[in-house]
C-alpha cells in the first residue's frame, strides 16, 4: 500500500503532476510566512490594516493566506497543478525579494533586525525571513521539477 492511498481523498494527487510531498513544500512557506507576519506585529514596524488604520504592503501581503487556501482547493479538485504552483511560488519569491532585500526594499534587513533591543532576536527574525524566502524558492523548484516530469 503506497502513501498516496493512505491520504484523505482531498489530499490525493493521482491524476495530477503533484505528489504528497508537495503539501510539505506548501506548508513550510505558509508557516514561515505566518511567523514573519507575527514578527511584524511584535517589532511594531511596517504594520498596517487590520492592526492599524494604514493600508500598506503588510495589508496586501495578508492576501497570501486566502490565496494559498484557494490554491490548495483548486489543487485538491484537480484545477491547479505543478505548473500553477511553480509560478505561484516563483512570484512569491520575487515579491519577498523585492520588498525585503532588493535595492528598492520597502522593509530592508535593518528594519527587521534593528527594532529589537537584543540583536540576537533581530537576527533570528531575519533568519526566519531568509528561511521563508528559501522555502518559496525550493517549493517553486520542486513544483517545476514535477511540472517538467508531467509535461514530458
Amino acid at each position: 500500500m503506497d502513501i498516496e492511498s493512505r491520504l484523505p481523498s482531498s489530499l490525493r494527487t493521482e491524476g495530477t503532476s503533484l505528489r504528497p510531498l508537495f503539501y510539505v513544500f506548501a506548508a513550510i512557506p505558509t508557516l514561515l510566512g505566518a511567523a514573519h507576519h507575527v514578527d511584524h506585529v511584535v517589532r511594531g514596524n511596517h504594520v498596517g490594516w487590520p492592526l492599524t488604520g494604514a493600508v500598506n504592503p503588510f495589508t496586501y501581503s495578508l492576501a497570501i493566506y486566502p490565496l494559498v487556501a484557494i490554491s490548495l482547493y483548486l489543487t485538491a479538485t484537480d484545477r491547479a497543478g505543478a505548473r500553477y504552483w511553480a509560478w505561484f511560488f516563483a512570484f512569491s519569491a520575487g515579491m519577498l525579494a523585492y520588498f525585503h532585500v532588493s535595492p528598492w526594499a520597502v522593509e530592508p534587513p535593518q528594519d527587521v533586525i534593528g527594532p529589537y533591543s537584543d540583536p540576537a532576536v533581530g537576527y533570528l527574525a531575519f533568519a526566519v525571513l531568509l528561511a521563508l524566502m528559501a522555502s518559496v524558492v525550493a517549493a517553486s523548484a520542486y513544483a517545476t521539477v514535477l511540472w517538467s516530469r508531467h509535461e514530458s
